[in-house]
């Protein structure tokens, strides 16, 4: 009777994280992958978690109030610019703008993701448009 329910039970958690991943495929932000990467309990690759962010409706709660070494602990490198570490218009623009001008801020990794700094403190996540793009043709071209 133990080894009957213990195989029912077996059974019912496979089809149900079968049924999540086949109806949550990656980079769907409830997919099975990127889900427990939020909650810290699965290593997902950094540029897969990035891209998945941008269709997240709370992805703001990844990064809003951590401090530097929270997110250098979730996200791993903190650049001062995007699209490969190099200095781009996109990013440039982006760190001019009048909003944060004068404010700290960091781009995840090499994603256009821009993180605003208030002290030691994230205050706002912001999607760099244009970079992930200049990203890919310069990997493309080799310039």
């Amino acid at each position: 009777m133990g080894i009957r329910i213990a195989v029912i039970i077996l059974g019912v958690v496979v089809v149900f994280f079968g049924g999540w991943a086949l109806t949550y495929p990656s980079p769907d932000p409830k997919s099975f992958k990127y889900v427990p990467w939020k909650a810290d309990l699965y290593r997902l690759n950094l540029d897969e978690a990035t891209g998945t962010m941008v269709g997240d409706r709370h992805r703001d709660k990844l990064v809003v109030g951590k401090t530097k070494a929270q997110l250098r602990g979730k996200f791993g490198c903190l650049d001062r610019f995007s699209c490969l570490s190099r200095p781009h218009d996109t990013s440039e623009r982006a760190i001019r703008t009048p909003s944060w001008k004068d404010r700290d801020v960091l781009f995840i990794g090499q994603s256009p993701w821009m993180v605003v700094f208030d002290g030691d403190r994230a205050t706002n996540l912001v999607l760099v448009k244009g970079c992930g793009e200049q990203n890919s043709a310069t990997a493309e071209t080799g310039t």
